[in-house]
């Protein structure tokens, strides 16, 4: 009796590692986030920057939170501002710089059970006279 209950309990446990192998296998693609902004940015004109989303070829239109993290690359406060869906994967927000300078902007995206969190560098310049 004992014997047929541990070779139960093996192939169980057998069966049960088996079926945590087949699930990791099956990982989902990591959903991949682009920030796009003017090439040119100008004190005092409003500019939009957006996050372009997607997961495989799968534009993602249903992202939980995507939220924009700006700052002046001098300063230590940082000012965070909620995208608004646009479509076709695409999240946004409009923005107007009143200073010259380096900045840096971090799309946090959480889409599909996954956060990703790219960063990019940008330059705001004065307005020619």
């Amino acid at each position: 009796m004992k014997k047929v209950l541990f070779i139960t309990l093996c192939v169980l446990f057998a069966l049960a590692g088996c079926s945590k192998e087949q699930k990791s296998e099956e990982l989902p693609e990591f959903v991949e986030v682009v920030i796009e902004l003017p090439e040119i940015i100008k004190v005092n004109e409003e500019v939009v920057i957006e996050a372009h989303i997607k997961q495989g070829n799968e534009k993602v239109e249903d992202a939980q939170k995507v939220e924009f993290e700006l700052w002046k690359s001098d300063q230590e406060t940082h000012e965070k501002i909620l995208g608004d869906h646009q479509g076709d994967g695409i999240y946004s927000i409009s923005k107007t710089f009143l200073k010259e300078g380096g900045y840096f902007v971090i799309a946090h995206v959480t889409a599909r059970d996954m956060h990703n969190m790219p960063k990019k560098e940008f330059t705001v310049t004065k307005i020619a006279e």
